[in-house]
């Protein structure tokens, strides 16, 4: 009788133990099956976020290409119009010679009318501008808004480069409308041939127009800065230095009452 209450004891022991281990492996099993599952979660987030940030980071990078591409092409336009790229396109090249006339033909009249001068090529220049010119040389020296044509002696001078007969004048554009400017009836070309000055006009698929040879840089101009808008740069300065100035002491009076707070016995 003793035995068997001891045997059976001994089964309930048993039995309390692996009953024991096995909630204990069950749940274990749940709390790791658990964690699996909550790593899962998260790094299904983590890969959402990471989807998420790279397609806007996409969208930024497509943003910033698009932008280089558009200040770059900006650039290119703002250098060409500054004359610091050279340029191709179809166009005319007009080439003028002075005078061949004899001493005789021209009945001793004064000799400089046979001749170019500074204004003449002006003309020119201006009538191939008025009539649509893009740009502009003058012995392949690039014509720009700071250009100088002017005489020195037999010569002329073109961004403070000295040039001579004859004198070749390229540029792009439409070449049927400049070079009906240049020949209107009239016009600056038929004049030339009163005097005997020889000109003569080709058209052309491909003029190239060379870079400017001479630097630009501005000493005494400056950009110009409205008034009302000075007034308000200025106003925002002080407003900033203003801020910046009341920081340490807001911080220095956060300090000290802090300091204070601290310093109270309960």
């Amino acid at each position: 009788m003793i035995q068997n209450k001891h045997t059976r004891m001994l089964i309930f022991a048993v039995c309390l133990a692996l009953g024991f281990m096995l909630a204990y492996q069950l749940k274990t099993h749940n709390y790791q099956k658990s964690i699996i599952q909550q790593r899962a979660e998260e790094l299904t987030e983590r890969l959402r976020a990471a989807e998420k940030d790279r397609e806007e980071l996409t969208k930024q990078l497509e943003q910033l290409r698009l932008g280089y591409e558009e200040n770059s092409a900006n650039n290119k336009r703002l250098q060409a119009m500054a004359g610091e790229l050279p340029l191709v396109g179809k166009g005319v090249v007009v080439t003028i010679e002075d005078s061949t006339l004899t001493l005789a033909q021209t009945k001793g009249q004064d000799k400089n009318l046979y001749i170019i001068h500074d204004e003449d090529l002006l003309r020119v220049i201006n009538e191939l501008r008025a009539a649509g010119a893009e740009a502009l040389a003058l012995n392949d020296q690039r014509l720009l808004a700071t250009s100088e044509v002017r005489c020195a002696g037999p010569t002329v001078v073109v961004n403070d480069t000295r040039v001579a007969a004859p004198f070749v004048i390229k540029a792009i554009g439409n070449p049927q409308t400049m070079e009906s400017a240049l020949k209107i009836r009239g016009g600056v070309l038929e004049n030339f041939k009163f005097w005997g000055i020889q000109s003569n006009i080709e058209t052309s698929t491909e003029v190239v127009i060379p870079a400017s040879k001479r630097g630009r840089s501005f000493e005494f101009a400056k950009e110009y800065v409205p008034p009302e808008k000075q007034e308000q740069e200025g106003k925002e300065q002080d407003k900033a230095a203003a801020a910046q100035t009341q920081a340490p002491a807001q911080a220095q009076a956060v300090a000290t009452g802090t300091e204070k707070q601290q310093g109270v016995a309960p």
